[in-house]
């Protein structure tokens, strides 16, 4: 995948603070470029999955800016945020599948933002759709699943249903807040190769929450580190040497490696 020196996104400032008094991201600025498979890594409660879910607006920012293609995206409300999250597809730790479904109805509820209630409640989704959704899973290996019941897969085979049903959304970028955390080590290369697969063969811009720097490493075209709320870290994910990897995780952590 090419990636273009041209700000898709841009955080400007921004600073998210609960009603607890915690404060989860402080004034951090940051551009994400068409194309990169940006990387977000810290420890849990470093601020990830807050600023996964600022970007797309399930939270409201506490200050600060947040363009996506130069059009501020953090003071948008009601009909224009459910479009934002349609250009702006996520997925999720837990896949939030039903299970007694079929693979291919799970998929197909990613159009539901351009399909009426009724009309997905009735499963009167269009041939197009539905040959959208087959090629979706055909592009993450699942295809001979459609017909299943998403219950029965397993973990990995799970979340490629989820990154096929945000691919129905037809977005530009793609959320994943922590896509592997629930899956062994093995599988973790499987559901990122995918993912990597997607970011170059259909150009879609990914954001990416991970925890080991072995697969930042493997994955990532560029990294950002938080903690506490704050970046403390920017550039390439290969120079996270060991004296970074400590300014990151703390003084008595260790990496782990998955190969």
């Amino acid at each position: 995948m090419i990636i273009q020196n041209n700000p898709i996104i841009s955080v400007k400032n921004l600073t998210k603070e609960f009603s607890s008094g915690v404060c989860a991201l402080n004034n951090i600025s940051f551009n994400v470029n068409k194309g990169e498979f940006l990387v977000v890594i810290g420890l849990s409660g470093s601020g990830k999955s807050t600023l996964m879910r600022c970007l797309n607006r399930l939270y409201d920012p506490t200050a600060g800016e947040i363009y996506f293609h130069n059009e501020e995206i953090s003071k948008l409300k009601g009909r224009a945020i459910r479009v934002l999250r349609q250009r702006m597809a996520m997925i999720f730790q837990h896949f939030n599948l039903i299970s007694r479904h079929t693979v291919l109805s799970n998929v197909l509820m990613g159009c539901l933002a351009r399909t009426s209630t009724i009309k997905s409640i009735m499963d009167f989704f269009s041939n197009d759709d539905k040959e959208l959704a087959r090629s979706y899973l055909k592009l993450v290996g699942i295809e001979d699943k459609a017909l299943e019941r998403a219950g029965q897969l397993s973990g990995g085979q799970q979340q490629r249903v989820a990154i096929a049903r945000a691919l129905m959304q037809k977005p530009e970028v793609l959320l994943a807040d922590e896509p592997v955390a629930s899956l062994d080590p093995a599988t973790c290369h499987v559901v990122l190769d995918y993912l990597e697969k997607i970011n170059r063969e259909l150009g879609l811009t990914i954001i990416c929450n991970l925890h080991f720097l072995s697969l930042v490493r493997r994955y990532a075209t560029r990294v950002i580190a938080l903690k506490s709320g704050e970046i403390v870290y920017e550039g390439d994910p290969q120079a996270i040497n060991e004296e970074w990897f400590k300014k990151i995780y703390g003084e008595t952590a260790r990496e782990i490696y998955v190969k």
